[in-house]
């Protein structure tokens, strides 16, 4: 029997899939969150396609996110490490519309 972390990548993992579908997007879930499944490097857990454009996600739940990921008054926060590349958070619903928008655009 799977362990209950193990339940819950899985859940969150479909649920991203699921989100994606509904926004009009090709979505695929990796087989056992293995991204070589899907011809993608291992750290894969969801391919979705946007205007024929691949997009690997890493999915990843946690109990608690750190608070200043999760700023209420923006749309999106940046963070980086000391000498690492710029990373932006934004909400799923959000970056979904966004590749569906690029997608309407032909980008």
């Amino acid at each position: 029997m799977p362990s209950s972390n193990a339940r819950r990548a899985k859940r969150h993992e479909r649920e991203i899939v699921h989100a994606a579908e509904n926004a009009g997007l090709d979505a695929t879930r990796a087989w056992n969150s293995d991204g070589r499944s899907l011809g993608e490097h291992e750290e894969c857990d969801v391919r979705l396609e946007a205007g024929g454009d691949p997009w690997t996600v890493q999915a990843k739940r946690r109990k608690t996110v750190a608070s200043y990921l999760t700023c209420e008054n923006a749309d999106v926060v940046v963070t980086r490490q000391d000498r690492g590349d710029n990373l932006a958070v934004v909400p799923l619903d959000l970056f979904l519309d966004l590749l569906t928008d690029s997608q309407d655009d032909g980008r």
